[in-house]
């Protein structure tokens, strides 16, 4: 007898990446107006977002609708932060719509790019050659490092509007960390562009490569 086909869907990672939606959108509809109860939902989201992994790699249950639910979780809870943060903070829109836009598009990007070149390839460009993002991805401290400070930035200017925190050297503990945060949100935001443009280059190639196999088989 043929075995009955597996239902990714029920997959233990992706059961905690649904929850991880499911706490989002609760974080989502009180964000305006309900600080504590939002970050709770909001950050244990985000900290499930490390148990998935695990998950995915102890019952080799690691699939590409895995991958592609915990990049679009992602994506979408910063781009709804950003637009609250947007009716908080009027006079800052456009960078928070810039720095939406570069966060969804350059992650977008890079992931579909890969997801297009299958087998690695030395035609295309791997950023893992480069010492400084050869660090960034095999460095968990590091990649942690990033991920959660540029968190703490845009975490630190949402809880701002609601509190002002403990008075740590002249000013409050909120707006402390979000100037402390603020460089790594910096310099996390051009590996995002620096991702862009490597997924460009990659597709490019992609096109190119497909445009000379169909050349071929007419020239056949």
């Amino acid at each position: 007898m043929s075995e009955s086909p597996e239902n990714v869907f029920v997959f233990v990672p992706n059961i905690i990446g649904f929850a991880r939606v499911f706490l989002l959108i609760v974080s989502l509809y009180f964000m305006p107006t309900h600080c504590i109860l939002s970050c709770t939902c909001y950050i244990t989201s985000a900290l499930l977002d490390a148990f998935d992994g695990h998950a995915a790699r102890y019952f080799n249950q690691s699939t590409k609708f895995g991958a592609m639910l915990d990049q679009l979780t992602d994506r979408a809870g910063t781009a709804c932060l950003m637009m609250t943060l947007a009716t908080f903070y009027p006079q800052y829109t456009f960078w928070l719509q810039l720095s939406m836009a570069i966060d969804i598009t350059g992650h977008w990007l890079y992931l579909h790019t890969s997801l297009l070149q299958g087998k690695a390839s030395h035609k295309y460009i791997d950023m893992s050659g480069n010492p400084i993002m050869r660090l960034y991805y095999t460095n968990k401290n590091v990649l942690f490092f990033m991920c959660a400070g540029n968190e703490a930035f845009y975490a630190a200017l949402y809880v701002m509007n609601f509190y002002t925190g403990p008075i740590v050297m002249g000013i409050g503990l909120y707006k402390l960390i979000m100037l402390v945060s603020l460089p790594v949100a910096v310099v996390k935001t051009f590996i995002t562009v620096l991702h862009m443009v490597v997924a460009s280059l990659n597709l490019a190639t992609i096109d190119i490569n497909e445009r000379a196999t169909i050349r071929s088989k007419d020239a056949n």
